[in-house]
């Protein structure tokens, strides 16, 4: 597999010196995901960054939202792709999760950059559902460099059609290649095998041993963990270097790291 390295944007992202944390969909063991409110609470547990997903409304505006469908976590119904932006201002994103979060918007990624700014890193998951380009990479793009995020972001997706739009469209922000265990290993080893140039591989904690970490060192390729969430885990995987822990629970494994 051939691979684009882009040295600078990688360490401006990675440190050398220990794994980032980076809050999955914010501290969402404590806060309804992918909130302001548990974003803004794993910020204050110590978490480096905030991994997001990010699909367009109907009317094209990137907004922070998990499933393609919006019962789980909010008081509506439809696809997200169904609806305005002003139609999901008026959902409830927080209070499924406990009535002290009554009143949570799901937030544009705009308003996640306007909130915390470099205060951050961003590790932004692109939910494409499908082989068509819909716009998302571009008006993703567009956001992080207007606001300046470009050697703070990091583009994900488990869709190497749409990394590979990623590529073409912004070389300079970095991307990771999504791998699960739940694929089906003829289509694991296709999807592999498409070039998509990338510079880290988000693997599922239980794909992570000694050779696939060596096996993505040789290749240049930064070894991202999800979702993290125990501390026996969490052990293993320093061990072996891996450069990003993605987890529920942010203040867990800053006092882990701070322990060692």
């Amino acid at each position: 597999m051939a691979h684009i390295l882009l040295p600078e944007a990688v360490v401006t992202f990675f440190r050398a010196d220990r794994p980032l944390i980076l809050a999955h969909r914010g501290a969402s063991r404590i806060a309804p995901e992918n909130t302001l409110a548990a974003f803004r609470l794993a910020l204050e547990q110590g978490a480096d960054g905030l991994e997001l997903d990010v699909q367009l409304s109907r009317d094209g505006v990137p907004v922070v939202f998990h499933d393609s469908e919006l019962s789980r976590t909010t008081d509506g119904r439809g696809r997200i792709s169904e609806k305005t932006l002003a139609e999901l201002r008026t959902l409830d994103a927080g209070k499924w999760f406990d009535p002290r979060f009554a009143g949570e918007r799901i937030p544009t990624l705009e308003e996640v950059f306007e909130a915390f700014g470099d205060r951050a890193l961003y590790n932004i998951e692109l939910k494409a559902f499908g082989v068509r380009d819909d716009g998302l990479v571009r008006a993703v793009v567009a956001c992080v460099r207007r606001y300046g995020l470009v050697h703070r972001t990091l583009l994900s997706s488990f869709n190497p059609l749409t990394l590979r739009r990623a590529w073409r469209l912004a070389p300079e922000i970095p991307r990771g290649l999504l791998v699960d265990l739940d694929l089906p290993l003829p289509l694991r080893r296709a999807w592999l095998a498409f070039l998509v140039p990338h510079q880290a591989r988000h693997l599922s904690f239980r794909m992570i041993d000694e050779r696939t970490v060596s096996w993505c060192r040789r290749r240049g390729l930064a070894v991202v963990a999800w979702t993290v969430n125990d501390l026996q885990e969490a052990e293993r995987l320093i061990r072996l270097r891996v450069d990003a822990l993605i987890t529920d629970d942010p203040a867990l494994l800053v006092r882990l790291l701070g322990a060692q």
